[in-house]
């Protein structure tokens, strides 16, 4: 994502997030899901979980399976502890990412600790290709500490997640399908442009105040989704209100689509392989790997 770009990525749609309950009765929104794969492809959801009442989050996500994508699950406060069939266990603060590539099957439980901090958080999906969707399971814990911070305008932030930005790397490893992710922190009256390259699908996700995105300076504020079409840059701006965004792109897989539930195959003989396993106790019997 890089500045002193040409052609301007037009807004091709700005919706609100929507309400939703998942796990054991978390309330939280969904900026997109199912019916966005196409315009968003390799990614597959957003979910946004924030809240100052423990009663919307501490039932958390008991044990459940995944097979066939990766779960991205960052932290903007509050803090997530994790744990799997393998035995790994671990937990999550502000800042903090966790990038789980599900692979061939894994059973985990992902639960938000009660506490006088506000609860916010976020997990995105991202689909893996066929060739890969029965690799060995994978985590990668990333500390606050570990995430690049670059300031490429006057009162502008950006935490480099993962891909190249601002000719920064983040401290992903061996991303299975190329994504840049960032979470870009902006001034009133500032303006950003970043750079994604040409093909892929881009997202904006806005979670603190507002901002304008595109040449015809399309508004979104908090819980607003922005889907973008193709181009060389994303431009943003602000007035007289900050704004704090999640912003992301991906190179798309252009394959079919298998899901159902925590499993996201290409077909759904594969889909309902899966549940078979799930049902008869056989499923996730492969160690998890650590990088």
């Amino acid at each position: 994502m890089e500045q002193m770009t040409t052609a301007t990525r037009p807004v091709e749609l700005v919706r609100r997030a929507v309400p939703t309950s998942e796990g054991a009765g978390v309330n939280l929104v969904r900026a997109f899901g199912f019916q966005e794969t196409a315009k968003l492809d390799p990614f597959l959801m957003l979910d946004d979980f924030h809240s100052d009442n423990p009663a919307d989050y501490s039932a958390g996500f008991p044990a459940h399976p995944h097979r066939g994508m990766e779960t991205v699950t960052y932290m903007i406060s509050g803090s997530v502890e994790h744990a799997d069939n393998t035995g790994r266990h671990g937990r999550i603060g502000p800042g903090e990412v966790q990038w789980m590539t599900a692979g061939s099957g894994i059973i985990h439980e992902e639960m938000p600790q009660v506490s006088e901090e506000r609860l916010q958080g976020f997990q995105l999906w991202v689909n893996l290709p066929a060739e890969r969707k029965m690799m060995v399971p994978r985590y990668q814990e990333i500390r606050r500490e570990a995430i690049p911070l670059v300031r490429p305008a006057q009162g502008v932030e950006v935490r480099v997640i993962a891909g190249r930005t601002e000719g920064t790397e983040g401290p992903v490893r061996q991303l299975v399908v190329p994504i840049e992710l960032v979470d870009v922190s902006m001034a009133p009256e500032s303006a950003y442009e970043a750079s994604i390259p040409r093909g892929w699908s881009a997202f904006a996700y806005v979670f603190k105040g507002e901002a304008s995105f595109g040449r015809e300076k399309w508004r979104a504020g908090e819980e607003h989704l922005v889907v973008f079409g193709d181009g060389d840059a994303v431009r943003v701006s602000t007035e007289d209100d900050e704004a704090r965004f999640l912003l992301a792109a991906g190179r798309p897989l252009r394959e079919a689509i298998a899901w159902r539930g925590p499993v996201v195959m290409n077909t759904d003989q594969q889909v309902n392989e899966a549940f078979r396993e799930i049902r008869e106790g056989t499923f996730a019997h492969r160690q998890a790997n650590i990088i």
